[in-house]
C-alpha cells in the first residue's frame, strides 16, 4: 500500500461551551476519535449535518486546530511534537485550504497579486520577480485574466474571488489541499465551473483533495473515498461508488436517501428527533437517539469499526443489510418513529415530514 501522505489516529478536539458562563465546566465535543489516512493523489469526500465536525476536522488536517488528544502526522513526522518553526514550514508549504466564502477570505484591502504573492513573501519563496512571474502563472492556471492582477476582491465576481481563493492555496505547490464548503456561497450557475477546475487542478497537479460539502451528490462525483460524519464522529467510510447502494451505517443510508435525484423518485428515510448536543453529546452510539434500530446495547458501547469490504469501514451495532432497499429502510424507520398504528396505516404515515432532511 501507498505510504500515507497524512494521517490521524485517535484526535478528539474539545472546546469550552461558550453558552455555560465564564465558570462553566462544560466542553463541546467536536471530534472525538478520528482515524483517517489520506493517500497521495486521492480525493477524500467528507458529509454529514452542520455541526457534525467537518470543519473542525478540516482544521485539523491542515495544521491549523490542535488536537486535545492523538497525534497528526504528515509525511511520517507528527505535527504538534515538532518546533513551531519548522511545524509552518511543514504544514504551511504542503497543504493548501479553500475556505467557505471567498468575499470573506480574501483581505478586501489588497490587490490580487497581492493576495497571491504573500504566502511566497511569507515563506521567503525565489527572488521579486519570481514571485511576481509565480502570481502571473498563478492567474493562468485558474483561469484569470491578466488585468484582474491590480483589482480588489470586491471588483470581482463570486467565481472570480473564489479562482482567486484556490490560486492562492496553489502558490506553495502543495501536496494537499483542503476545500471547505468551496462552492456553497457560489450561484449555481457558476457552481460547475469551480468544480470542474478542482478536478482538472487535482489531475494536472496529482493534489490529494480533501472536499467538505453538503451537496452529498457532489461529493460522491468529485471522490474517490467518502466519510459520513455524526456529532464529531466518523460514523463510515467507504469507496464513492459504495456509499450511496453499499453503505451499512443507517445514518449515512439515511443521509444519502434524502438527496433528490433527477431520475429516482424520492424515498427518503425519515428521522426522529433532533441532533443531540455536542456539549452533552448520548452514551454509546451519538445515532441512537435518532436511529429506528437502536436497542440497549447500543446505548452502553460505542461500537468498533468493522470491515465490510476493501477501504469500507463502519460503526455500528445493527448494520443495514447490503440488499436491503431505500424504501424498505424508509417503511422501517416511519414504523419506529410512529409505533404499532404505523405499521397499519403504511409507510405514508411519518411523524415527521418525510422530505425533510435528516
Amino acid at each position: 500500500m501507498t505510504t500515507p501522505l497524512l494521517w490521524l489516529n485517535d484526535v478528539h478536539v474539545t472546546h469550552r461551551a461558550r453558552s455555560g458562563g465564564l465558570f462553566s465546566r462544560d466542553q463541546v465535543h467536536a471530534l472525538t476519535g478520528a482515524d483517517l489516512t489520506i493517500a497521495p493523489g486521492e480525493t477524500l469526500g467528507v458529509v454529514g449535518e452542520s455541526g457534525c465536525g467537518k470543519s473542525t476536522l478540516a482544521k485539523v488536517l491542515v495544521g491549523v486546530q490542535r488536537p486535545t488528544h492523538g497525534t497528526v502526522t504528515f509525511r511520517g513526522r507528527d505535527l504538534w511534537t515538532m518546533a513551531p518553526a519548522r511545524r509552518r514550514t511543514e504544514i504551511g508549504t504542503r497543504t493548501g485550504m479553500i475556505f467557505q466564502d471567498p468575499s470573506t477570505a480574501l483581505n478586501r484591502r489588497l490587490s490580487i497579486r497581492q493576495i497571491l504573492r504573500d504566502p511566497l513573501d511569507v515563506h521567503r519563496r525565489g527572488t521579486p520577480a519570481e514571485r511576481n512571474e509565480r502570481v502571473r502563472e498563478l492567474m493562468e492556471l485558474v483561469g484569470l485574466p491578466k488585468a484582474l492582477a491590480d483589482g480588489l476582491p470586491g471588483q470581482l465576481s463570486g467565481g472570480q474571488r473564489q479562482r482567486v481563493a484556490i490560486a492562492r492555496a496553489l502558490a506553495l505547490e502543495p501536496e494537499l489541499v483542503v476545500a471547505d464548503e468551496p462552492t456553497s456561497a457560489l450561484d449555481v450557475s457558476v457552481r460547475a465551473q469551480i468544480l470542474n477546475l478542482l478536478l482538472d487542478l487535482k489531475e494536472r497537479l496529482g493534489l490529494a483533495v480533501v472536499f467538505v460539502s453538503h451537496d452529498i451528490q457532489t461529493v460522491r462525483r468529485m471522490s474517490d473515498r467518502v466519510i459520513t460524519m455524526y456529532l464529531g464522529r466518523i460514523v463510515e467510510e467507504a469507496p464513492a461508488a459504495e456509499i450511496l447502494d453499499r453503505a451499512r451505517h443507517p445514518y449515512t443510508r439515511a443521509l444519502f436517501s434524502a438527496t433528490p435525484g433527477l431520475l429516482d423518485p424520492i424515498d427518503p428515510i425519515p428521522l426522529a428527533g433532533p441532533v443531540p448536543s455536542a456539549t452533552r453529546p448520548p452514551s454509546g452510539c451519538p445515532f441512537r437517539t435518532r436511529c429506528w434500530k437502536a436497542d440497549g446495547v447500543c446505548a452502553e458501547v460505542m461500537p468498533d469499526a468493522e470491515p465490510a469490504g476493501v477501504g469500507h469501514l463502519f460503526r455500528c451495532h445493527h448494520p443495514v443489510d447490503e440488499g436491503e432497499s431505500t424504501h424498505e429502510l424508509a417503511t422501517q424507520a416511519a414504523a419506529t418513529a410512529q409505533g404499532p398504528a404505523a405499521t397499519a396505516q403504511g409507510p405514508a404515515a411519518t411523524a415527521k415530514d418525510p422530505r425533510e432532511r435528516p
